[in-house]
């Protein structure tokens, strides 16, 4: 599935992390995941919220820079080999990746977040190919 991931550009100083989570938890909104690359002037924040419009007009309002991007939510099974398969199949596709990270659900099941150059065409590729990345056992939504 295709959603809307929000990106908070922070100052690499101490707090600046703390203020967004905390502002996002008093607007009561949840993170349900995300991921930190930095600099050594400044980080991405990257997160998955179930309200991405409301998150961005909250830090906005907090004099944050925020924006929003399109990523791909792909669930895969948790076990060894899973991850190696997708990208077998994107890569042989020409898929490429800007960045992608994933969390675990639960011991059954993994989310990946992609974040391909083109989300139409590795939109196409995984579905084309769901048979290929069901094989085995493996169970992959989109």
């Amino acid at each position: 599935m295709i959603a809307k991931q929000v990106s908070v550009f922070l100052e690499n100083k101490s707090g600046r992390l703390n203020e967004v989570t905390q502002i996002l938890g008093d607007a009561g909104i949840n993170i349900s995941a995300f991921s930190i690359a930095d600099t050594s002037d400044f980080g991405v924040l990257r997160m998955i919220v179930p309200d991405p419009e409301k998150a961005v007009e909250v830090l906005r309002d907090h004099d944050f820079s925020v924006q929003t991007t399109r990523v791909i939510l792909l669930n895969s099974p948790n076990q060894p080999g899973s991850l190696a398969a997708t990208l077998k199949i994107l890569s042989a596709e020409n898929v490429f990746l800007e960045y992608l990270y994933a969390f675990s659900m639960n011991e059954n099941t993994a989310v990946i977040v992609i974040r391909p150059t083109d989300i139409d065409k590795c939109m196409e590729v995984i579905n084309r190919n769901r048979e290929a990345l069901e094989s085995g056992g493996s169970h992959f939504q989109i």
